[in-house]
């Protein structure tokens, strides 16, 4: 016969206390991780600002953020009957990366990670307007698709155009260059004219390209000002005048003193567009080429496999370096993604000088040994780079 009498267990006075110690131990750790996600990581985290030279606050870091697929934004309209789109099995991954707020328990977890670097108020702004921030990243996104398109376009054998565009300010030059390596003073134009500031018209001349600029500019001498009509992000029209000056290249040419955006824009043959969405920067430029031109083109230039790829792409097919690489090969090896091309220019791929870190042991560590970097100044270069890891090899359409 089965005893169903209940039992009462009793436990030792000395088990029940550090039973009560490790529970409020555990609620203590619990507490102190809450604590510790809420304050900001500006407590503990500093860097140097090389401007000021001096030690700041650093409140943000720039960390990995994502590999996504550039195939899955190339749109096409209706093609024409000569046009043939080729469906690739393989993917081109453009990668993105981001610079959050940190908290002291984001930083603390963080801090030993090669792919977490921290940021200053500065690093992460710059010393433009948050309306000035957007619209550069922006116009630079869109530059960086219109020369996708055009370099795409004509490598594989079609024959787009391009045009002169608006002008666009991407920034004021420096004049003169302190001993620290920094700008210690710019060009007058300063005091007028801001970053993302479109001129509209000068001394009353509309303007439709840099070159109509230059024109109203070769009847003037350094010295001289300009009445110029400007059209800023957030603000709208404005009239300033600006004192003009010398070109530091050429002392009989005059200038405003700063560096317009490329705004060309391109007609192609045909309707074909690659959608940025809000993603900013020109740094997917090689990504974007790429992928129209296999998309364009018969064959397979990834071999059927996904391929990362980073870097700016000129007219010329040259590929320039971006920044956050170190985040951007960790972003590629959590995708899963195991060959990254890179521009060849990157200061991380360099030998490193006496007494400077190994930038490119970084670079490794934050990539876990599990991507390959391949390197690449051009556009001839990224496509013998594929050839070589078995990727078909470019023929133009009309060859």
């Amino acid at each position: 016969m089965t005893d169903t009498t209940p039992h009462i267990v009793l436990v030792p006075p000395r088990q029940r206390w550090w039973a009560w110690a490790i529970a409020g131990l555990g609620l203590v750790v619990l507490v102190a991780i809450s604590i510790a996600s809420l304050i900001p990581a500006t407590v503990v985290a500093e860097k140097e600002n090389r401007r000021l030279m001096k030690v700041q606050a650093a409140p943000y870091a720039q960390v990995p953020a994502s590999a996504e697929s550039v195939n899955d934004r190339v749109v096409f309209g209706t093609l024409p009957a000569d046009v043939t789109r080729f469906e690739p099995d393989g993917d081109f991954f453009f990668v993105t990366v981001s610079a959050p707020a940190q908290s002291l328990l984001s930083w603390f977890a963080g801090r030993e990670d090669p792919a977490i670097d921290l940021l200053t108020a500065e690093d992460k702004f710059g010393v433009r307007t948050p309306s000035q921030r957007r619209e550069a990243a922006l116009q630079q996104m869109r530059t960086a698709s219109q020369e996708a398109q055009f370099v795409a376009l004509s490598a594989a054998g079609y024959e787009p155009e391009i045009s002169l565009g608006e002008v666009v300010v991407e920034e004021v030059l420096c004049r003169t260059i302190g001993e620290d390596g920094l700008c210690s003073e710019y060009y007058p134009s300063d005091e007028q004219i801001d970053p993302s500031d479109t001129i509209v018209e000068a001394d009353g001349v509309p303007l439709n390209s840099v070159e109509d600029l230059s024109a109203v500019l070769a009847e003037k001498r350094p010295g001289d000002t300009a009445d110029l009509l400007i059209d800023r992000p957030d603000v709208g029209r404005l009239e300033v005048t600006v004192e003009l000056s010398e070109a530091p290249d050429d002392p009989e040419r005059t200038i405003v003193g700063f560096r317009p955006f490329d705004t060309r824009v391109v007609t192609l043959p045909f309707e074909v567009s690659i959608d940025t969405g809000q993603i900013g920067g020109p740094s997917a430029g090689l990504a974007f080429t790429l992928a129209l031109i296999d998309e364009l083109t018969p064959g397979e230039l990834t071999g059927g496999r996904n391929i990362a790829v980073t870097g700016t792409i000129g007219l010329d097919g040259s590929v320039g370096a971006i920044g956050g690489l170190t985040q951007k090969v960790n972003a590629v090896s959590q995708h899963g993604v195991d060959v990254f091309l890179v521009p060849a220019s990157q200061r991380e791929l360099r030998a490193p000088e006496p007494g400077e870190p190994d930038l490119r042991e970084k670079l490794d560590d934050a990539g876990r040994g599990d991507v390959e970097l391949i390197p690449v100044a051009d556009l001839e270069e990224a496509l013998a780079a594929l050839e070589e890891l078995g990727g078909d090899p470019l023929v133009p359409v009309n060859s």
